[in-house]
């Protein structure tokens, strides 16, 4: 399973859809209580849950992880893991799932600096008030110093969405064959 990692706005979410339509990964769908964006689909973006239905989830055990982030809960359904899928976590989430199977993941760090993040923030037309509260947070879940071990750091700001897309599936897919010998 290849698990993306990175502060809001660094491209994880554009790289895994490229990953899916042109590698044929899927998505490992996870659950959130944070509202629908436009242009988002129940089920195939997130599983958009209330908070009293995702603690109820939780307290049923149907979650392999769970974080809280930027105000909402999120969860990795049991159900979900399986290789060739691709998940966008934060690092508790991430850290959460690597100790439950090391084995199983590769890890890819998008580091994209706060000014370009912002940009893209205001693009998709974020509120300010969010945008700002967004990068404060980021600056400390995502400290490179309290990141722990990732297998990849890669600059996602200055190469284009599709050759990051080929770069990172290229890590994947040979990181997969060695731990396979």
């Amino acid at each position: 399973m290849l698990v993306l990692i990175g502060p809001s706005a660094s491209g994880k979410t554009e790289l895994a859809k490229i990953l899916i339509n042109r590698y044929q990964m899927k998505k490992l769908v996870t659950c959130t209580t944070r509202l629908i964006r436009p242009h988002e689909i129940d089920g195939i973006d997130y599983y958009f849950l209330t908070v009293q239905e995702f603690l109820k989830r939780q307290e049923q055990g149907e979650f392999v992880e769970t974080t809280f982030y930027n105000n909402h809960f999120y969860g990795t359904l049991k159900k979900e893991i399986s290789d060739e899928k691709v998940v966008v976590l934060d690092p508790s989430g991430w850290q959460a799932l690597l100790a439950k199977m090391p084995d199983k993941i590769i890890s890819v760090f998008l580091k994209t600096p706060k000014e370009v993040r912002k940009q893209r923030m205001i693009m998709r037309q974020d509120a300010m008030d969010d945008i700002e509260r967004r990068l404060a947070n980021d600056d400390i879940v995502f400290d490179e110093s309290k990141l722990g071990k990732v297998d990849f750091i890669i600059n996602s700001y200055d190469i284009s969405l599709e050759d990051l897309a080929t770069q990172i599936y290229q890590l994947y897919h040979s990181s997969c064959q060695e731990r396979r010998r």
